[in-house]
């Protein structure tokens, strides 16, 4: 009885062991300093508002202050420059968009950097749709008059983006080119600034993220013509697909967490761990909802699957429309 008593409480105190250890393991991979995020836009944009919301859940989940870093510039190419030079030690994460990871290597001859030997993928956390939207001083209301008025006014078909080479200055110049209509892009320093000459009528026609445009084209101060998701939005159904509005086009976006190569292993897994937790969290997805953006929650290895579906998709769009910056 006595040995039977002493073999149990042996293996007690080795699962007891192995917990602490586990636990120990755990804590090891917890950050050690406050986490930055990179943003490579101004604040108030969709990209912003993602790593916002992201960013105050990883704060209680890490333990650890997390601070959203604006570094706007160059359409995003400026952050992913600077991110990729952080040392080791330095708890760094970017968050961007296809214009930074798969559009810009393609159709500048220097980006800077090199998106899969910079950077590990983390996390895909949300997709988006775009939006062609108007301003109401443009006498249309549906996307064929608006063509029409385009070609019969060429020199004011100019479409603003939120940036120059970004996901929204590539789509705007697809739509031209599927339309057949000489178009004059005009990037912005972001969405806030492009809307305010929206609304203002100092650029006739905008091009950005569904999410952002929708409250102004619901208080009346622009119009939406057209959205470039395959079926129409839940969050305005009233808006036609450009497919239904006549022009064959579909084209998602998304925002995905990026680590520098640098980063050890084993912290870009806890990251991209607890960014899943966080995305999985029905607070969070309530969040996204309420800013009308779609959340995705994704481990490493389905991040890295998408991009590389997603580059083999675009890298031929891109390249065939022999876009130039």
């Amino acid at each position: 009885m006595l040995q039977h008593l002493l073999r149990r409480l042996a293996g007690t105190l080795a699962l007891a062991a192995i917990a602490t250890l586990a636990t120990g393991a755990a804590f090891a991979q917890a950050p050690d300093a406050p986490l930055r995020i990179v943003v490579g836009y101004a604040p108030g944009g969709a990209t912003d508002r993602v790593a916002r919301i992201v960013g105050d859940k990883l704060q209680a989940r890490l333990g650890v202050p997390v601070i959203v870093d604006n570094k706007p510039g160059a359409g995003g190419r400026l952050a992913a420059q600077q991110v990729k030079a952080t040392p080791p030690g330095q708890n760094v994460l970017m968050l961007a968009n296809p214009a930074v990871m798969v559009v810009a290597p393609l159709v500048f001859k220097d980006s800077g950097y090199d998106p899969e030997r910079d950077f590990v993928p983390v996390s895909h956390v949300n997709d988006y749709e775009f939006a062609l939207s108007v301003s109401t001083a443009v006498p249309v209301r549906e996307l064929p008059h608006l063509l029409a008025w385009m070609r019969a006014n060429p020199e004011k078909a100019n479409v603003g983006v939120p940036a120059t080479g970004s996901l929204p200055h590539f789509f705007g110049l697809m739509v031209g080119e599927k339309a057949r209509v000489p178009t004059q892009v005009i990037g912005y320093r972001g969405s806030a600034p492009l809307l305010t000459d929206l609304i203002g009528g100092q650029v006739p026609i905008a091009v950005d993220t569904l999410d952002v445009v929708i409250p102004q084209h619901q208080a009346g101060k622009v119009r939406i013509l057209a959205m470039s998701g395959a079926k129409r939005s839940p969050f305005a159904p009233e808006v036609p697909t450009f497919k239904e509005a006549g022009l064959d086009l579909v084209a998602l976006g998304w925002n995905a967490f990026f680590a520098p190569a640098t980063m050890p292993r084993e912290k870009v897994a806890r990251f991209s761990q607890a960014i899943r937790e966080v995305m999985q969290d029905p607070d969070t997805t309530r969040r996204f909802k309420d800013s009308l953006m779609t959340p995705v929650a994704s481990t490493q290895e389905q991040t890295a699957a998408m991009l590389k579906a997603y580059r083999a998709q675009w890298a031929p769009v891109v390249q065939k429309s022999g876009y130039q910056p």
